[in-house]
């Protein structure tokens, strides 16, 4: 049987939505979508780059909290509103996974619940 538990930011969507913002099973951690809101409030409006590099220290501080880092992380899925954006969200990926080098997804023309927010990042990591 793979040891399991959840770990949750304290969000308000987490209770109301039945999500955890990772899971952990066995060498596995799965983090849920993380965008750049901190403490409900969205970071850098208007700044892709910004807005990345926020989400990745939401996914940062669970990856943490399970034990793992990111240099752990073995894949990632970033969701863009608009593909004009990929070159902003493309290079503070790049500044952070330049060297692990995860399997990559990346998607644009997507409509978030905050018309405000850019990116919408989830990672799974792995540790043996």
């Amino acid at each position: 049987m793979v040891a399991s538990h959840r770990i949750s930011s304290g969000g308000p969507w987490e209770e109301s939505i039945g999500y955890s913002r990772a899971t952990v099973a066995g060498p596995h951690v799965h983090v849920s979508g993380s965008t750049a809101t901190v403490g409900g409030v969205l970071q850098h409006a208007g700044d892709a780059y910004g807005q990345t590099m926020v989400a990745f220290e939401v996914i940062a501080a669970a990856l943490a909290e399970a034990g793992h880092a990111l240099e752990d992380v073995v894949r990632t899925r970033m969701y863009l509103a608009n593909a004009a954006d990929m070159d902003a969200v493309g290079r503070a990926h790049g500044e952070l996974f330049r060297e692990i080098r995860p399997a990559a997804t990346m998607l644009a023309g997507i409509e978030f619940i905050n018309p405000e927010m850019l990116v919408e990042i989830e990672v799974d990591s792995y540790k043996a």
